[in-house]
């Protein structure tokens, strides 16, 4: 895998540019986050999205109740039985956002230079001159030569389903606005952005915590997609909540920055946050065209120093309807590999377009041609640095187990692990070979019974670039004082062979812990 690494600073063949890329069990180092939905919610379908590279599932509760989640998830556990590939479970909240009721669901038209009046009201019906809306704050809120947009998935500056409106007038509760753009409008429900506008609700809303506490709680939940993040205190409150649900202190809270508030606030909320979510979508709305590529670039560097997985959204929003991403697409997934995004969530592609297998697959293969070309040894020399000196005994280990693998140029790295963040601390690196993360379960108790941990460390590391989990046999521990973990180490080779990613006379780099040292050795394998 590391002799198929080119650098776009060096001089490229451009016919090799065409030759067929080699097969990996591994579709990419990049991980994809797929929303599951109408067009994605057989067990066929997530079977195949799995194999296409699917890691994590996304359960977006802005629409939909429980019980449809809950069909889906069950059909989500089949697929995973069936494919035997392990799957993450995220839910994503439906915080502060405001909405648009279309109750009759009666497709609306609105016309440029028209005026549409936005009501509180909401027991009125919605109409070509009239939206009702769910918050009764927003008169106070805005101000005329105000910037808001409606639309089932937001204005992107070429479509006609959503429209771009500014606020001429307030009239009491109401708001009068001029209709910017031709638009029709179809379905239940739309989203309304107000640009650049605090909004006056909790970042976590009493409906979102009883999701959380009724479906989130029993299905053990691995990351909690905080919509609408603007303060590091609304990641230390969410945190607190899920504290008192018993398995789900272990959830990981990925902060989602949608709007300005939450770009002023990026550096408090990285700090507090496990992740973020660069949610593009919203934020394309709130910052200037020429600055939006600035932020991702900013934004992905610190999360990338900081150790802390990244996310990026709205990427091929034409493969809803398409097969194939337009130019423009397709660059900005590689761009967002090459700026450090650990993952790439899709959402309406899969939710309800017409070919969401089709498009975690492009995605995947768009991410491993972009891998190939990330110059792995600029950014490892940078992270370093950052870093500095004094490294704390983890940081020396996981960057000193990077070093040693580039420089024997191993094919993969093993690291033993119990919490999975001397995994998340290599992965950190990027190395250019895959890190296969090694979780050893710990047996634990609450003087009623027995379990063990480890699933849910297993799963989270599926968020992470590079980083691959499998889940260790739990009679031997991850802190040994002899070489116990050989028979272990023999089970992740015999995984890595299988899988392809290992080869007779590879080098190995290991990464474990014996006794009080934690140690990294190099193996050469035998045929």
């Amino acid at each position: 895998m590391h002799s198929t690494n080119l650098l776009l600073e060096e001089p490229i063949r451009m016919a090799s540019i065409l030759e067929p890329s080699k097969p990996s069990f591994f579709p990419a180092m990049t991980k994809i986050v797929g929303t599951l939905g109408p067009k994605s919610r057989s067990v066929d379908t997530i079977s195949a999205c799995l194999k296409a590279g699917m890691s994590v599932a996304r359960f977006d509760f802005s629409w939909g109740d429980a019980a449809y989640h809950q069909e889906t998830l069950e059909n989500l556990k089949l697929a995973i039985k069936s494919t035997k590939k392990l799957c993450a479970v995220m839910l994503d909240t439906v915080g502060p956002e405001l909405q648009v009721v279309n109750k009759n669901e009666t497709p609306i038209s609105l016309e440029e230079n028209g005026t549409v009046v936005l009501t509180p009201h909401r027991g009125q019906e919605a109409s070509s001159s009239l939206l009702p809306i769910n918050f009764s704050g927003l008169a106070k809120a805005v101000t005329p030569g105000a910037t808001l947009f409606v639309g089932q998935y937001l204005f992107t500056g070429s479509e006609t389903t959503s429209v771009w409106l500014e606020v001429s007038e307030v009239t009491g509760d109401d708001v009068v606005c001029i209709i910017k753009n031709t638009a029709t409008l179809a379905g239940l429900l739309f989203t309304l952005h107000c640009s650049q506008i605090h909004i006056d609700l909790p970042t976590l809303s009493d409906e979102d915590k009883d999701v959380i506490r009724k479906w989130g709680t029993p299905n053990k939940i691995d990351f909690l997609s905080l919509s609408y993040t603007r303060h590091a205190e609304d990641v230390r409150q969410a945190r607190e909540f899920l504290s008192k649900l018993g398995d789900l202190s272990q959830t990981l809270i990925f902060a989602k920055i949608e709007n300005v508030e939450g770009l002023n606030h990026f550096d408090e909320i990285l700090a507090e946050a496990d992740g973020i979510i660069l949610s593009r979508g919203n934020l394309g709305i709130d910052l200037p065209p020429e600055k939006a590529f600035l932020f991702q670039k900013s934004a992905l560097h610190k999360c990338n120093m900081a150790g802390k997985p990244a996310v990026v959204t709205r990427v091929v929003d034409s493969m809803t309807d398409n097969l194939r991403p337009t130019r423009a697409e397709a660059t900005d997934v590689a761009n967002a590999v090459l700026d450090g995004s650990d993952a790439i969530l899709l959402g309406a592609e899969t939710l309800r377009g017409l070919y969401p297998v089709e498009t975690i697959s492009t995605v995947g293969r768009i991410c491993a041609e972009a891998e190939k070309v990330f110059n792995q040894d600029l950014y490892f020399k940078r992270t370093v640095k950052y870093v500095g000196e004094p490294m704390t005994h983890l940081e020396s280990i996981a960057s000193s187990a990077v070093r040693a693998a580039i420089k024997v140029k191993a094919s993969v790295i093993i690291c033993f692990t119990s919490s999975g963040r001397a995994a998340r601390l290599i992965a950190k690196y990027r190395p250019s070979m895959p890190v296969l993360s090694v979780v050893i379960p710990r047996l634990k108790t609450n003087q009623l019974k027995w379990s063990f941990t480890g699933a849910f460390e297993a799963r989270q590391s599926l968020i992470v670039r590079g980083l691959f989990p499998m889940l260790a046999d739990p009679r031997h521990p991850a802190e040994s004082t002899s070489s116990t973990n050989e028979s272990v180490l023999k089970v992740a080779l015999d995984h890595g062979k299988a899988s392809g990613v290992i080869k007779s006379h590879d080098r190995v780099v290991v990464c474990q812990k014996v006794g009080d040292s934690s140690i990294v050795k190099i193996i050469e394998l035998d045929d």
